[in-house]
C-alpha cells in the first residue's frame, strides 16, 4: 500500500459560494511535501477547504434531477428513483441510484475512495460526479485526521508542523478538523446506524469493529465537537485570518455551527430508534441523560442568538430570505438563519431544485426536471388549522367550533399551508397564458383532469400525482410565481440548509421536554418547550398550543412532532425523524395517498398511490456495502440485509 506521510497529492480548484481561491494558492496537480501544506496557514486552509466540498448537497448534488424527499412527504412517479426503491424496500439499490444524495457515484474521478484511501485526493468538476454521503464522508474523516495529526501540538500525539503560523490560526484550523470529524460520522450515522468511530489516519492492516450502541459512537463524536466549540470563532469576519475572505465567510466553520450540530448529535442518539438499538421500539421514550446534554449544547448557540448573531425570521414572508431571496444575485440566501449548509453548485443546479415541487408545464419547457409531488397524508396529518390544532384534533371540537370541512378541506387551514403550497384554483401568474393562469389541480380519471395534474407515467416529467404543488423554495414577486411567462427563477439561488436557527429551537424543544417536560426552563437557557414552539405559532399567525395538550406529556411530544413537520416541510429532514422516532413502519406512514376531486370540488377522495413496504428493524437502517462487510468479521451487517 502507498503511504501518504511523504507526500500529499492535492487536486484542488473547487468550487464555493464563498471565496477560496486566497487558501488555495498551489498549482493543480502539485506534488508537495507535508511540510509545505501545514506550514502556513494559507496552504492549510487549502487543504481544509476540500472538507467542505465534500458536504453533500441533498438536493443537489447528485445528477440533474434530485430525489430528495424520502419519507412519507414526497412522491415521485417512477418506481426506479430512489423514493420509489425505499417505498418497495429495495434498499440496496438506493445506494446505487444516480439521482440521489446517497449513491456513491464511484465512476467519478476520485482515485482511491474510502478512509483507507492511500491518496487524500478530491475533484470537484461538476457536482453529479461529486461522492455521496457514505464514501464522501469517509474521505472527510481521512482528511480530518490528517490535519489533526499533522498539526495537533507534539504533546496531544500531533506533528505540529504549522511552524509559522499564529496560535489561533492554528487554532481555527484544528477546530474545523475536529467538527468535520464528528460530523462525516454523524452523516453516515444517520443512516447506518452505529459505526466505528476513525479517529486516526489509517494506514497499512487495520479493523473497524462496528460498536456494540449507537450512544458509544456519539459521545465520542460529542467529544469533538467540544473541541471544535473552544477552538472556532464566533465569527469570522471578526478575525485576523477571516480577513482575506471578509465578507464572504457566512458558510464557514464558527462556534455556532458546533454548539448546533453537538446538540442534533445528542437528540439523535437519545432518539427511540437508537435508544432502542434495533430491539425495541417505544417512541416516547427517549435517553433523557443525553437530551440534557443536548439542551445544553443547543443551550450555548441560542445564547449567541440572543447576543445578535443569528436570529429567527420574524414572519412568514421574511422566511422567503432564508429559502430563495438571495441578498445579491448569485448569492446565498439563509438570512439571520443560516447556520451551515454544502457548498458548491451551479445556478442549473439550484434551479432544478427550487422548482422541483411545481408543474414543468408551469415554469419550463426544458428537460431535467421532474416532479416532486408533496403527499397528501403528509399535508393532512401536519399542515393543521387557522385555530392551531391538527386536523385529527380539531374533529374533537363540538361540531359547531370546528374549522375543518371534509367538503371543503382547502378552507381555514394554518398559514403555512398557504405559504409554502399551490392548490388548485390558486392564482399563479395572471398574465401566463391559459389554462396556466391558475393552477388546474384536479382529477376525475386519466383522461378528465386539470391541465397540471396527472397520474399516468407518459407525463411524469411535466405534471403532478397528488393535487398539491409545493413551493417552499420557488420564486414568488409581487403576486406572481416564476413561470415560463415571468422567467425570474435564475436572480435566486435556492438553498436547502443543513442547520437552520428553527431546526435548533424545534430540537431543543424536543430533548428539553423528553428530559424536563413542556413547562420546565433548563438552567442554562430560560425557555420552555412550550414557549420555543409558541415562537413559531406566533410567527405563522395561530394560536399557541392548547393548555390540554401542553398538559399530556405524548399529546404535546406529538405537537411538538407536527410542528417540525411543518416548519422543516420538504427540506430532507423528515425520512430520519419518522425512524428515528420509531414511527416508520407504521400504517399512517406507510401510506402515501393523493387527493382526487372533480373540476367543480364538489366531492374530495383519498386515493392510495403506494404503501410502502417498511419492517422494523430492517427498513430503518440502509445495508453497508457488501464489500465493506467482507472485509474482515468484525463489521456486522445491518440487520435484516
Amino acid at each position: 500500500m502507498k503511504n501518504y506521510i511523504n507526500k500529499i497529492l492535492l487536486i484542488l480548484g473547487l468550487v464555493f459560494f464563498f471565496s477560496c481561491e486566497d487558501y488555495l494558492d498551489v498549482a493543480p496537480d502539485a506534488i508537495v511535501t507535508e511540510e509545505d501544506v501545514f506550514s502556513t496557514f494559507i496552504n492549510t486552509q487549502g487543504f481544509v477547504e476540500e472538507m467542505y466540498a465534500l458536504v453533500v448537497s441533498y438536493e443537489q448534488q447528485a445528477h440533474t434531477f434530485q430525489d430528495f424527499l424520502l419519507g412519507d412527504d414526497g412522491f415521485v412517479d417512477r418506481p426506479t428513483k430512489a423514493s420509489g426503491d425505499i417505498d418497495a424496500g429495495r434498499f440496496y439499490d438506493v445506494i446505487r441510484d444516480n439521482f440521489v444524495y446517497l449513491n456513491n457515484h464511484r465512476n467519478a474521478q476520485y482515485g482511491s475512495t474510502g478512509a483507507n484511501s492511500a491518496n487524500v485526493e478530491n475533484q470537484n468538476n461538476f457536482n453529479r460526479q461529486r461522492p455521496g454521503v457514505y464514501d464522501g464522508s469517509l474521505r472527510g474523516i481521512r482528511k480530518a485526521n490528517i490535519i489533526i495529526q499533522n498539526v495537533e501540538s507534539e504533546e496531544n500525539g500531533g506533528k505540529d508542523l504549522m511552524v509559522n503560523a499564529s496560535q489561533a490560526e492554528k487554532n481555527v484550523i484544528l477546530g474545523q478538523a475536529y467538527f468535520f470529524r464528528a460530523f462525516f460520522h454523524n452523516e453516515i450515522m444517520k443512516f447506518w446506524g452505529r459505526y466505528p468511530y476513525v479517529d486516526k489516519v489509517l494506514v497499512d492492516d487495520f479493523e473497524l469493529l462496528r460498536p456494540e450502541t449507537y450512544k458509544e459512537v456519539a459521545l465520542l463524536a460529542n467529544e469533538d465537537y467540544k473541541k471544535a466549540i473552544e477552538l472556532l470563532p464566533v465569527d469570522w469576519d471578526n478575525e485576523p485570518y477571516g480577513q482575506r475572505t471578509r465578507g464572504e465567510n457566512k458558510g464557514r466553520l464558527t462556534k455556532g455551527t458546533a454548539y448546533a450540530f453537538q446538540g442534533k448529535n445528542l437528540l439523535l442518539a437519545a432518539s427511540p430508534l437508537m435508544k432502542g438499538n434495533n430491539e425495541s421500539l417505544n417512541t416516547y421514550d427517549y435517553d433523557t441523560e443525553l437530551c440534557e446534554m443536548a439542551v445544553e449544547a443547543f443551550s450555548g448557540i441560542l445564547k449567541l442568538a440572543d447576543q445578535g448573531r443569528y436570529r429567527l425570521a420574524s414572519t412568514l414572508d421574511e422566511l422567503d430570505e432564508v429559502f430563495w431571496k438571495s441578498p445579491t444575485p448569485g448569492a446565498w440566501p439563509g438570512a439571520t438563519e443560516f447556520i451551515f449548509a454544502a457548498t458548491g453548485g451551479s445556478q442549473g443546479q439550484a434551479t432544478r431544485f427550487m422548482a422541483s415541487g411545481v408543474s414543468r408545464a408551469i415554469h419550463t419547457n426544458s428537460g431535467g426536471y421532474e416532479v416532486i409531488s408533496p403527499t397528501h397524508n403528509f399535508i393532512h396529518n401536519n399542515f393543521g388549522m387557522a385555530n392551531g390544532l391538527s386536523i385529527e384534533e380539531d374533529q374533537k371540537l363540538p361540531a359547531s367550533q370546528r374549522l375543518f370541512d371534509e367538503t371543503k378541506p382547502f378552507e381555514n387551514r394554518d398559514p403555512r399551508f398557504y405559504k409554502w403550497h399551490i392548490i388548485d384554483g390558486d392564482v399563479i401568474d395572471p398574465g401566463a397564458d391559459d389554462p396556466h393562469k391558475t393552477a388546474q389541480l384536479w382529477f376525475e380519471s386519466p383522461v378528465n383532469k386539470g391541465v397540471h395534474r396527472s397520474n399516468n407515467a407518459e407525463n411524469i416529467k411535466i405534471l403532478n400525482n397528488t393535487g398539491y404543488m409545493w413551493t417552499k423554495f420557488f420564486p414568488k414577486v409581487d403576486g406572481k410565481y416564476h413561470t415560463r411567462w415571468n422567467p425570474i427563477i435564475n436572480q435566486y439561488v435556492g438553498v436547502r440548509m443543513h442547520m437552520r436557527l428553527t431546526d435548533v429551537y424545534l430540537m431543543y424543544a424536543e430533548a428539553l421536554h423528553a428530559s424536563k417536560g413542556a413547562r420546565v426552563a433548563p438552567v442554562s437557557y430560560n425557555l420552555t418547550a412550550e414557549g420555543a414552539i409558541n415562537l413559531f405559532r406566533t410567527r405563522a399567525g395561530v394560536p399557541n398550543v392548547a393548555p390540554s395538550i401542553v398538559a399530556d406529556n405524548n399529546r404535546f411530544m406529538d405537537e411538538l412532532r407536527r410542528e417540525r413537520a411543518v416548519e422543516l416541510s420538504y427540506e430532507a429532514h423528515r425520512w430520519l425523524d419518522i425512524r428515528r422516532w420509531g414511527l416508520a413502519h407504521l400504517d399512517k406512514y406507510k401510506r402515501k395517498l393523493a387527493l382526487n376531486f372533480p373540476q367543480d370540488r364538489s366531492s374530495f377522495t383519498e386515493s392510495l398511490l403506494i404503501e410502502r413496504i417498511c419492517e422494523f428493524p430492517k427498513h430503518y437502517w440502509l445495508p453497508f456495502p457488501v464489500e465493506q462487510t467482507q472485509i474482515y468479521p468484525g463489521f456486522t451487517q445491518n440487520p435484516g440485509w
